[in-house]
């Protein structure tokens, strides 16, 4: 892509980061030059992000209606899957597995409770009740 064709779209991110792109300038030679963003990657991440806001809601759902466990809900809050909270929690996925399950989850002692709560990054009253 050449220099002059470099998107520079307005995103969300506009004032936060911008993205490095190698281009080639008039010399026909590649370097490095900053992009505001581009609307497709805008619109793909927005897409994403809503996605993401589902999955939160729809744990929510499961938490409050007694299908699920607060860890279910917390770990799409926090965009964990069960390889990343093993790696925090030291339980195997399998353990966790079964600790989303409302009455697995009741039955855990406050330590085990209090190693959720610090991979989640809340207090341990907020793991068994969250707030929404």
């Amino acid at each position: 892509m050449k220099k002059s064709d470099l998107p520079q779209d307005k995103s969300d991110l506009v004032n936060f980061t911008r993205e490095v792109c190698y281009v080639k300038n008039e010399n026909g030679k590649y370097e490095a030059e900053l992009s505001s963003g581009w609307d497709v990657k805008t619109d793909a991440l927005n897409s994403a992000w809503l996605d993401i806001e589902n999955r939160i809601t729809e744990a929510k759902n499961l938490f409050l209606s007694g299908e699920a466990s607060p860890i279910e809900y917390y770990m799409e809050l926090k965009l964990m899957d069960y390889t990343v909270l093993a790696g925090y929690t030291g339980f195997w996925k399998w353990q966790i597995k079964k600790h989303k399950n409302p009455e697995s989850f009741n039955r855990l002692n406050d330590g085990k409770l209090q190693k959720y709560a610090d991979a989640f990054g809340v207090t341990l009253m907020e793991l068994k009740k969250p707030s929404f």
